[in-house]
């Protein structure tokens, strides 16, 4: 299998799914010429054509508000948001229409739009450019909402989405863009919906996503070298979330610690212990755990940023808290 970088992937599915279909096409600030600030579209717009990868007005409201008419007419608009904190400017279009078509026409109609955002906090950029707001969508029924963390995933799952007939929004972290991993060069897809065991273990679960699956993996190397055995589940969808493999890891560990990088206040964490509680109460031998960032916006200068978010040492702490 092929190495490449997350980002690659991305571009791997994109082209395949151009060629394969049609009804695929992109659009969004910057896709066409420029091939996108993190360099995901170049070359797309030369191979397919003006029609099929479009660059569009600086205007998020209209040019998703364009794609989702478009997907319930039958095509399968691939639509970039610069920055996933610019979702807000495309609120209504993405929860009022999008979400809710299929269900208030009796099925009759589909709207298979996939939404792609960066998102996430690195790099200095700034409050308006370093939001965690993956939960805000996952509250709302309609929509699909994944998170791959792994080029493998990004590619598989984002093909899926692609060929869904729901909508579905694709949060990818910018810290992941340059993570390397194995990509087979045939066909493939991953199914929505199913979580990946990252690491086994048999003393603490930990349940996490995207960049966040990493950190994981740090602190989980930290305490192996102390005896402590940790279990990591990558959910990599959060819309549906794969709740049989978390329980089913909480079984054999009888400890859980939820990890996000989103604020804890209102973050999808606090609705996934909730879940595990309502689901498996007499499986826990502690109180779920909880990590993430500090209840405040992200800062620019980088020392800052860095101590608003979750590192690998609050992990290990949130841990060492479930087997006290």
């Amino acid at each position: 299998m092929a190495i490449i970088t997350l980002r690659e992937s991305i571009t791997q599915a994109m082209r395949e799914e151009l060629a394969r279909d049609e009804n695929v096409f992109i659009m969004g600030c910057d896709v066409g010429l420029r091939g996108n600030p993190f360099g995901i579209t170049k070359g797309l717009m030369k191979e397919f054509g003006e029609r099929r990868v479009i660059d569009t007005p600086i205007s998020e409201a209209a040019f998703t508000g364009l794609g989702v008419g478009a997907a319930i007419v039958g095509m399968r608009p691939l639509v970039e948001i610069l920055y996933a904190d610019f979702l807000t400017l495309a609120m209504d279009n993405i929860v009022n229409t999008a979400a809710k078509t299929s269900y208030m026409f009796g099925g009759q109609a589909n709207v298979p739009i996939v939404i792609r955002a960066p998102f996430g906090v690195g790099g200095g950029v700034a409050a308006q450019h370093s939001q965690n707001n993956e939960n805000w969508f996952v509250h709302v029924p309609g929509l699909k909402v994944i998170t791959p963390s792994t080029p493998y995933d990004m590619k598989g799952m984002l093909k899926s989405a692609i060929r869904d007939n729901s909508p579905v929004i694709c949060f990818e972290h910018k810290r992941n863009y340059s993570i390397k991993g194995e990509v087979p060069e045939g066909e493939y897809t991953i199914p929505l919906g199913k979580a990946a065991i990252r690491r086994e273990g048999k003393d603490v679960t930990i349940v996490t996503y995207s960049y966040m699956t990493y950190v994981s993996e740090e602190a989980a190397k930290e305490l192996e070298k102390e005896g402590i055995s940790i279990e990591i589940i990558d959910l990599r969808s959060l819309l549906p979330l794969d709740y049989d493999t978390v329980m089913a890891s909480i079984a054999k560990t009888n400890r859980v610690v939820v990890v996000t990088e989103a604020p804890l206040r209102g973050s999808i964490a606090g609705e996934i212990v909730g879940e595990i509680v309502t689901r498996g109460f007499d499986l826990l031998d502690a109180p779920p755990q909880r990590v993430g960032s500090k209840n405040t916006p992200i800062p620019y200068n980088e020392n800052l940023e860095r101590l608003c978010t979750p590192k690998k040492e609050d992990i290990i702490a949130a841990v060492r808290k479930t087997l006290e």
